[in-house]
């Protein structure tokens, strides 16, 4: 009895720290709202902040505690164009936490972003459109934080993941290359030769200064690229996909049309992106400043702000005819460019909105945060406001649309639009043949065969070795036959393999009169993958 007794208070110890041991909360962590804790050295923090923000006189050091983890000596400053506000405790915050300690990071996070979600009543719009929107291209991961300063609380902020070296790793695989943001919190002074009020919209200028007026370089240089990027955009778009990953940008203005994103380079000011250009030579946009998304701002740049009606019936093809907004119009000029901006816009509608899993998604996300919006003695709107924001205009002058208001006549409209109503080419039969049962040769390439319904015009095959490599293009070639029923045809094409181990990932383009369609259809994230040494098995 002794010799157990002795054994379970051996073992006690060991067991109470077991089930006093939590796993650390993930950062951006979806199923919980996050708690950050900042001790900042002076009482009147707002007015430092304030003048720190507009005199530009950098970070103000203090500690933070995030989820329970404390660092010292992290950089504190209020951040945002026009969502900053002077004066104000609920604005946006960057938190440098390797500012006087470089190593130090969080998880592997070094800055944190909070958006205040100015002008969203919702509180959901940031969350809503980054998970949207990175179904389909590279997006910033966001959840929800409670933030207190001094031991006094805040309120519910947007935490966001930072577009930084992290990120870019993840998503393209390098950070070091030209690296720019669209928009700028202190302009400088530029020539007078300058073209004004141009933003971010890609236009071309001879002068290299001209474009520090409208783009903040993140990277050590790269000007040069930029308006590199801008003179063949302007110049010569034929040769655009050289410099530019075309297909990614083109979700990004899908996106960005489809949620009524004006506050970006589909509005007014052409600003709120990113681009950095990759190991492949080619500039990568990147979404940033989501908080006015869904309607919140509603101007295009063509005449005052637009009504509820116009929101929601808002043109797919905005600016296809506007030669100051190059990065869409110029694109726009190619048909097939056009066909994939259209059967991206058809894709995210019928994906997102027609089926309902948006509503869904912002109830859940607004279901989350109603307790602590309550107590937040700072929040910008009356909890009855934040309830109804979903279905109904919040605001007499503001007017920020109901998220549910105005997607749910936006989808039916986009859905019925003539320019989104041609029927795809359905891909079937897909298939990569193998080496033949009694075939004593093995294969040293990829045979690769399909059939498409609605009368394609052609099948295009973009494939890589690698995904590290751009993907390359090699259109299939249609094959006699006579036994297809009307509208149908088959094709097939050979890849050469470049060894015996070769794996190869592509997807299918097939193109009929109306429109484009691509199998399979998250080509984005999964493509098509087949090994060479399965296929000789």
């Amino acid at each position: 009895m002794k010799r157990l007794l002795f054994a379970l208070l051996a073992f006690a110890p060991a067991l109470i720290l077991a089930q006093g041991t939590k796993s650390p909360r993930p950062l951006f962590d979806k199923k919980s709202i996050g708690e950050i804790r900042l001790t900042l050295p002076v009482k009147n923090w707002v007015n430092a902040l304030d003048s720190m923000r507009i005199y530009g006189m950098g970070l103000m050091t203090g500690s933070v505690v995030i989820d329970g983890a404390k660092y010292d000596g992290a950089g504190v400053r209020f951040r945002g164009d026009k969502s900053y506000q002077t004066g104000l405790k609920r604005n946006p915050f960057t938190i440098k936490l390797n500012s006087s300690y470089p190593d130090q990071n969080h998880q592997g996070y070094t800055s944190i972003k909070l958006s205040s979600s100015l002008r969203d009543p919702s509180m959901v719009r940031e969350i809503l459109f980054h998970e949207i929107a990175g179904k389909y291209m590279p997006s910033s991961q966001a959840c929800y934080t409670k933030l207190y300063i001094n031991d006094e609380y805040l309120g519910v902020f947007v935490n966001l993941e930072s577009v930084d070296k992290k990120f870019l790793d993840a998503h393209y695989g390098s950070s070091g290359n030209p690296f720019f943001k669209a928009g700028v919190d202190y302009k400088p002074e530029t020539p007078a030769t300058c073209k004004q009020n141009i933003f971010g919209s890609l236009e071309y200028e001879d002068n290299l200064d001209c474009y520090k007026g409208n783009f903040d370089m993140i990277s050590t240089s790269g000007w040069n690229d930029l308006q590199e990027l801008t003179r063949i955009l302007n110049k010569e778009p034929e040769k655009i996909d050289k410099v530019l990953d075309v297909d990614r940008a083109l979700w990004m203005l899908a996106l960005n049309n489809v949620m009524v994103n004006l506050s970006s380079y589909s509005g007014n000011y052409s600003h709120n992106y990113y681009l950095y250009k990759d190991n492949k030579g080619k500039f990568q946009p990147v979404h940033w400043d989501l908080n006015l998304s869904f309607g919140s701002f509603k101007n295009t740049g063509k005449g005052s702000d637009l009504e509820i009606k116009d929101l929601q019936n808002l043109d797919p093809l905005l600016h296809s005819d506007n030669p100051y907004k190059p990065l869409i119009s110029q694109l726009l000029k190619d048909p097939f460019h056009k066909k994939v901006y259209l059967a991206h816009i058809r894709q995210i509608v019928e994906e997102n909105f027609l089926n309902g899993s948006y509503e869904k998604r912002a109830q859940e996300l607004q279901g989350m945060i109603v307790v602590p919006y309550n107590d937040d003695p700072n929040k910008a709107y009356p909890l009855d406001d934040f309830k109804r924001s979903l279905r109904e205009t919040v605001g007499r002058k503001s007017k920020i649309p109901g998220i549910i208001e105005l997607m749910s006549k936006r989808a039916r409209f986009l859905k019925t639009n003539p320019e989104l109503t041609a029927l795809p080419s359905s891909v079937t039969n897909v298939e990569v043949q193998g080496r033949g049962k009694f075939e004593n040769q093995k294969l040293n390439s990829f045979r690769i065969i399909a059939k498409a319904d609605r009368f394609p015009k052609r099948l295009l095959v973009y494939y890589r070795f690698s995904a590290n490599e751009p993907y390359m293009i090699i259109p299939m070639n249609e094959d006699a036959s006579n036994d297809l029923p009307a509208g149908v045809k088959a094709f097939s094409v050979i890849i050469e393999a470049k060894s015996a181990d070769a794996v190869l990932d592509y997807y299918i383009v097939a193109e009929n009169a109306g429109t484009v369609s691509f199998i399979p259809a998250d080509y984005m994230n999964k493509p098509y993958m087949v090994k060479l040494s399965d296929l000789n098995k």
